[in-house]
């Protein structure tokens, strides 16, 4: 048996996924990669945003999804740390021993560079984690991080890989895209109380028009159950909603997303207007997550590129608004085409898109990168 790898996994914060999809994927891989016989601390950083947003924004809905990770994730070691006088003292004793430390790159330059500046002193190899669009609509943040001293890229698709050796220069980048983790979201049978569901936060205007046209006017012609859990709509946005006739229910912790899906006939994806041009090709986490909970997928248009899936059987796509639609009334009255498209979707997402699939990738990589 191999000896085991000494990870040191750097993330923006692992206890919360208020507006923060990544710690979804993240858990789940930090939890498969023990399970594989690695080592893997997970830091996060106080008063991380994230975490601070949802004790803020959500009460006691906040305590019951904090309670909840610690329930689901108890072999999960997570250490915080500050960015002060104790920072450096901290680096010091916890990089200390360490094969590989990974970096997510919602971390702040600032840290990013004081770990990396440790490097040569301790050893270890470096890997820069990339699940976000900013490599490629703010350039400038990401090279505020000291990007030659990584061994490598962890890039969440193609495009984004190829902006990392095309366009930064690194030498090795590789494709390592984000997973269900499916031993949270499977099938639960439970009784059908919404129509459609979309599961997504509002923020930064980067898919108002698309919510316009695939969810909201859909919705109001329809006139269906269809309900939108998610964060940071502003006043006018849930005007939009109620004026369309859909029920607007705030925070959803993930975990209690499968729970959510269970009660609903088929949902939607509307990906931001990144992943839907410039980074077409990149499935964002919840294509993932609702094709392992069994549950129909419908699409506003993005196109697989980098065949993770199989369009047409795993999940559709509607062209426009009429077509999403029609979409949707063919498969409320269709029960047989509803099962075909999920049993589909769901064999994908086990045979090839577990964290599981990913853990042992990134265990090649780090093997590769010893090498």
């Amino acid at each position: 048996m191999k000896p085991s790898l000494e990870i040191r996994y750097f993330a923006h914060s692992w206890v919360s996924d208020w507006n923060h999809g990544n710690a979804h994927f993240l858990r789940g891989l930090a939890r498969e990669l023990g399970r594989s016989g690695q080592s893997v601390r997970c830091y996060e950083q106080l008063g991380a945003w994230s975490l601070s947003n949802l004790m803020r924004h959500e009460g006691e809905r906040a305590i019951g999804a904090i309670d909840d990770f610690r329930r689901k994730f108890p072999q999960l070691d997570v250490r915080f740390y500050n960015d002060d006088a104790t920072l450096e003292p901290f680096l010091e004793e916890e990089l200390n021993g360490a094969d590989v430390v990974i970096i997510h790159e919602w971390n702040s330059p600032h840290i990013v560079n004081a770990i990396l500046s440790r490097k040569e002193k301790f050893g270890f190899r470096a890997l820069f984690h990339d699940t976000h669009h900013r490599a490629y609509t703010s350039p400038a943040e990401i090279l505020r991080c000291q990007l030659h001293r990584f061994d490598g890229v962890l890039a969440f698709g193609e495009a984004i890989r190829r902006i990392y050796t095309d366009g930064f220069g690194m030498a090795r980048a590789w494709t390592f895209h984000e997973a269900a983790d499916v031993e949270i979201f499977r099938p639960l049978e439970r009784p059908k109380e919404i129509d459609v569901l979309w599961v997504g936060n509002w923020g930064d205007e980067e898919r108002t028009r698309e919510l316009q046209e695939f969810l909201m006017s859909p919705a109001a012609a329809l006139g269906r159950n269809v309900v939108v859990y998610g964060v940071r709509y502003p006043e006018d946005a849930l005007k939009r909603l109620a004026d369309a006739g859909i029920q607007y229910r705030g925070y959803l912790p993930n975990l209690q997303v499968p729970e959510v899906y269970g009660r609903s006939v088929l949902t939607l994806h509307v990906p931001r207007r990144q992943y839907a041009n410039g980074l077409s090709g990149i499935p964002t986490i919840r294509v993932f997550e609702a094709l392992a909970c069994g549950i129909p997928l419908l699409c506003s248009p993005w196109a697989d590129t980098e065949h993770l899936f199989r369009p047409g059987q795993d999940f559709l796509c509607a062209s426009n608004g009429d077509a999403m639609q029609g979409e949707i009334q063919r498969l409320l009255r269709d029960d047989s085409a509803r099962a075909q498209i999920a049993a589909s979707g769901l064999e994908t997402i086990r045979a090839r898109h577990t964290c599981m699939h990913r853990a042992q990738q990134l265990v090649e990589i780090c093997e590769e990168l010893s090498h």
